[in-house]
């Protein structure tokens, strides 16, 4: 193998994403030190003919400001989405992947094993039905509460909605669904194996601030279980379930949605477990327009108001076992409109500089060893049987 020699690359990006029309002429320089992109985690399976099948990793793209904080901020989507999430917005302004870097935030964006450009696997899809989210367009307008779409009325946007609304970003908003390439049961082993593959990719870049979004939010509380110690912070937008200790009494919320009531009781994990919850601070932020009111009539209203009352019990709990947990509701604090996806709303510039400001008041904002890119992962032995 051929030495490589240490190489500093410097990227100046003047306007960023001009290509998709962004005005950013206001706007400091893009300064970067690199950039690249890796896979972490997965599995390498010997099959009888002898052959060799390397399935079940993530995907990260990663951008390195010049003039880096110590800790990169590592991005998690939801279901049914891929790191495209993060990268730009509906209409085509920044999204976190310029924005933060913007600000010297280096950035880690993943696709999640199974999903998007980590879609190897060897897990089949057949007899397998998807989450309602998933199944129907018309749930995922209702998931991502631009509005609500009640077939077989035509759908509509919330009044004041800050998820952009011409033509153009509507059909980009469908386009970036992304479908499974494995089977995905968000099950306590699924969870389990998910933690333990960002676990490998938080070994590769030091201590993290993660972000998780709706579906990756469990499985950022399982990467807790998995590597606590390289956590610094869980920010969580409108995460899909929460962990609670085993014998602690929750409040039952009731719902006349069977599906609800028979799947979306409390997940307990020993106390043991859920203490590791209590290690970093936690924010959980959501956005508006969400129902008080239950509802048998459209699912994902009556899920996300479920959703919401179950953050506040866990948050309330995180901070009962010792934890630094913060539950926000945006229209509380005066951002109004939000949608499923505040980070890409038409005020996301809003929703990040509430994001930094946690982070300062947190003490994150660091630049004593600042953070140059991912390790390699330094294996010492060949997944294949080379013949040396």
């Amino acid at each position: 193998m051929l030495k490589q020699k240490s190489i500093f690359i410097t990227v100046i990006i003047m306007s960023a994403f001009s290509i998709y029309g962004c005005n950013n002429n206001n706007q400091n320089s893009i300064v970067l030190r690199t950039m690249g992109s890796l896979f972490f985690g997965g599995t390498v399976e010997i099959l009888e003919s002898g052959d060799t099948f390397h399935g079940e990793h993530g995907y990260a793209q990663y951008y390195i400001p010049q003039n880096s904080y110590n800790y990169p901020i590592i991005m998690w989507h939801g279901m049914g989405q891929s790191g495209r999430s993060f990268e730009s917005t509906p209409d085509g302004r920044e999204g976190y992947m310029a924005m933060l870097p913007r600000r010297n935030w280096a950035v880690y964006i993943i696709d999640q094993p199974r999903r998007g450009r980590a879609g190897r696997t060897r897990t089949t899809l057949e007899n397998s039905e998807l989450f309602i989210t998933e199944a129907y367009e018309s749930e995922t307008w209702n998931a991502f509460r631009n509005g609500i779409w009640k077939k077989p009325n035509k759908p509509y946007l919330y009044e004041g909605v800050q998820f952009p609304s011409d033509p153009d970003s509507i059909e980009q908003f469908f386009r970036q669904q992304t479908p499974n390439t494995g089977v995905e049961p968000y099950n306590a082993e699924y969870e389990q194996f998910m933690g333990k593959t960002m676990a490998d990719l938080l070994k590769r870049t030091g201590p993290a601030i993660l972000i998780t979004h709706s579906a990756g939010g469990p499985l950022g509380w399982a990467t807790a279980f998995a590597a606590e110690e390289f956590l610094k912070a869980i920010i969580a937008y409108e995460p899909g379930d929460f962990i609670f200790p085993e014998g602690e009494e929750i409040e039952y919320i009731e719902s006349p949605l069977d599906y609800i009531r028979d799947n979306y009781n409390p997940k307990r994990i020993p106390t043991n477990e859920f203490i590791k919850l209590t290690k970093f601070p936690i924010l959980v932020v959501w956005g508006d327009n969400i129902s008080t009111e239950p509802t048998n009539e459209v699912f994902n209203e009556e899920f996300w108001r479920v959703a919401s009352i179950r953050a506040k019990q866990f948050v309330d709990t995180v901070n009962k076992y010792g934890g630094d947990a913060t539950l926000v509701m945006l229209p509380e604090i005066g951002i109004k409109g939000n949608t499923h996806a505040p980070f890409a709303d038409l005020n996301n510039e809003d929703i990040a500089n509430h994001l930094i400001k946690f982070l300062h008041e947190k003490k994150l904002d660091i630049k004593d060893n600042p953070h140059t890119g991912p390790a390699k992962h330094g294996l010492t032995e060949y997944t294949i049987p080379l013949d040396k």
